[in-house]
């Protein structure tokens, strides 16, 4: 993980910094004087030579420290922390309606195969993947915020509502542990729109994926051999296909995890979800190198982490697996 993470650090600073282009000039713009760029260039270290800057910038990063934002001259570290979370807190509630709805469509969708159960839910599966997610997220701003009302509009909150203290930065689990019970509805309904819209494209994929293996399951010897023992077709399913099936589901489900966890761009910044994908939205907009590179060191790490606990995971599923 380690050489993982410094490796796409790597590539990432190096593509940065042979971008053409003047991230000072474009914070502070054309008229700024041009003492006062050379100032803030020297600041930032970028009037040093390239491997300079990459050996300071390892440095600082074996420390801990991803460097100042140009565009908020704040740490990019404390500009992630405070970010994250909201990115968490939408990742987390659109897997949950990716499962709900991805594996039982899946195993429905094999088990009746080539019936026109299958045929409606592979359609239904198709839309979700051909989709344009900013699309279907403004249609659901249009039909449920502007013309029936019944959910709430952009943002974690309204405005009218009071944000509970920030423990955790998730303000669904803040607002639980202060009591604060207005917040904690207000946040969930804010969390509908945003987490359908990621939750039904992440279905797709897993619903697809879940076909495909509980269809190749159910070729094997083993199955057979249940269905000849004339074992119900209820105990078959569950307990010699599902599990059999799991690995490859589990590991689509852990890079789309890792995927939403890297900040929906466009969601985030359809539904003004202050997450990490509308910060690096930002960062690149304004050219801020040290956002961009520390953006991606955390999404690498993100990827890093959900795969290392899906390769756990392998361990439980199939008992074959062993690493010595």
């Amino acid at each position: 993980m380690a050489f993982v993470v410094i490796g796409i650090a790597t590539i990432v600073f190096f593509v940065t910094r042979v971008i053409p282009a003047d991230p000072i000039g474009a914070i502070l713009g054309p008229q700024a004087p041009p003492e006062v760029v050379d100032r803030i260039r020297r600041e930032y270290g970028f009037d040093k030579p390239v491997y300079q800057q990459y050996i300071d910038f390892i440095v600082n990063l074996l420390r801990g420290d991803l460097g100042r934002s140009i565009s908020t001259n704040r740490p990019v570290l404390e500009d992630i922390k405070e970010r994250l979370p909201a990115t968490f807190e939408l990742a987390t509630a659109s897997l949950l309606i990716a499962l709900l709805i991805g594996i039982p469509v899946g195993i429905i969708s094999a088990i009746r195969k080539d019936s026109s159960l299958d045929h409606m839910l592979r359609i239904v599966s198709l839309f979700g993947i051909s989709m344009p997610v900013f699309w279907l997220g403004l249609i659901l701003l249009l039909v449920f915020y502007y013309t029936l009302g019944i959910l709430p509009g952009p943002g974690r909150l309204d405005p009218y509502v009071q944000e509970p203290p920030r423990i955790t930065g998730l303000i669904t689990i803040d607002s639980l542990i202060s009591g604060n019970m207005a917040a904690f509805i207000n946040a969930l309904l804010h969390l509908i729109l945003p987490a359908s819209v990621l939750g039904y494209l992440s279905s797709a994929y897993i619903a697809r994926i879940t076909r495909a293996s509980i269809l190749e399951t159910l070729k094997q010897d083993h199955v057979r051999f249940a269905r000849s023992k004339g074992l119900p077709w209820r105990e078959i399913v569950v307990r010699h296909i599902i599990r059999p099936s799991l690995i490859p589901i589990v590991t689509v489900i852990g890079l789309v995890y890792g995927s939403l966890l890297e900040g929906a761009v466009l969601t985030e910044t359809i539904f003004a979800w202050p997450g990490l994908g509308s910060y690096l939205t930002r960062a690149m907009v304004f050219m801020d190198y040290n956002a961009i590179v520390g953006g991606v060191i955390v999404i690498a790490l993100i990827y890093s982490i959900v795969n290392l606990v899906v390769d756990i995971i392998y361990v439980y599923l199939d008992p074959r697996i062993k690493y010595g």
